[in-house]
């Protein structure tokens, strides 16, 4: 599927997008949608999903289907995802997102919250690479894209164990990008402070831990991001939508930032 002119289509191609029900997730199947790919969705929630499955049909996905199916329960999620292969044939793109682990300090973090987080993340992901990629391999064609966070460069005070998780997420995918076959990429995203529930949850909790409100929280937060605003979830999409595309293909292995500016290494 590959041309001279490296175009941004996605028609002909199968996207399944892991916590799509809201979001970021959510903004990323919208956008695949727009650019004319079939879109699988997949998350806990099944009412949102069967919402989104008009809105995806509207943007113009060539076809759409809701995958119920929970992150940590991998042994069900893999015959899930089989019989989604079954059914619908191969899936070209494949978009690991998750919701991430409560935030707190990490030395009040016990085993059991690094080991949810490793499991909803890196394990998933990895059990879906492997059910994904014979499919990839026999289209010559396969993008993995992470949603993860830029804590994978600058750990963000009070994320110990997402912190934790995502380092892991990021040194996995670079070592998977180095046994893919031609044709068949991996990169990491990294949003910075997005406007989400996600970054909503995380600011009422430090407002109660730093006993201040809401309003200083995110004050704090604007202070940090030289475009002076935070990030809309599809902005991170547009993104997503360009490296899943053929456009970006030789684009692999890397874990790219949209964060307004906000991280301060090269």
């Amino acid at each position: 599927m590959t041309s001279p002119h490296p175009t941004t289509s996605l028609d002909g191609l199968h996207a399944l997008v892991c916590g799509a029900s809201a979001g970021i997730g959510r903004a990323v199947a919208l956008a695949f949608a727009r650019q004319g790919a079939a879109v699988t969705v997949l998350a806990r929630s099944e009412d949102k999903l069967l919402e989104l499955l008009p809105e995806l049909e509207a943007s113009g996905a060539t076809a759409s289907r809701a995958l119920i199916a929970d992150l940590d329960d991998r042994p069900a999620l893999c015959d899930q995802v089989s019989s989604l292969l079954a059914e619908a044939g191969d899936i070209q793109i494949l978009v690991n997102n998750a919701g991430g682990p409560p935030g707190g300090p990490i030395l009040e973090a016990r085993e059991s919250d690094f080991l949810s987080a490793f499991g909803r993340h890196v394990l998933s992901a990895h059990l879906l690479t492997g059910l994904l990629l014979p499919g990839m391999k026999a289209s010559s064609y396969g993008r993995i894209l992470n949603i993860v966070s830029t804590s994978v460069k600058e750990p963000i005070p009070n994320l110990g164990v997402s912190n934790t998780t995502r380092g892991a997420m990021a040194s996995w995918a670079k070592s998977v990008s180095r046994e893919l076959p031609s044709g068949v990429t991996i990169n990491n995203l990294l949003p910075g402070f997005t406007d989400t529930e996600r970054l909503s949850a995380l600011g009422r909790g430090q407002a109660e831990r730093r006993g201040v409100t809401m309003d200083e929280v995110r004050a704090g937060w604007l202070a940090q991001i030289p475009e002076g605003r935070l990030g809309r979830p599809d902005e991170l999409a547009a993104m997503a939508a360009f490296l899943a595309s053929p456009a970006g293909s030789y684009i692999r292995g890397q874990s790219i930032a949209v964060d307004g500016g906000r991280l301060r290494g090269i």
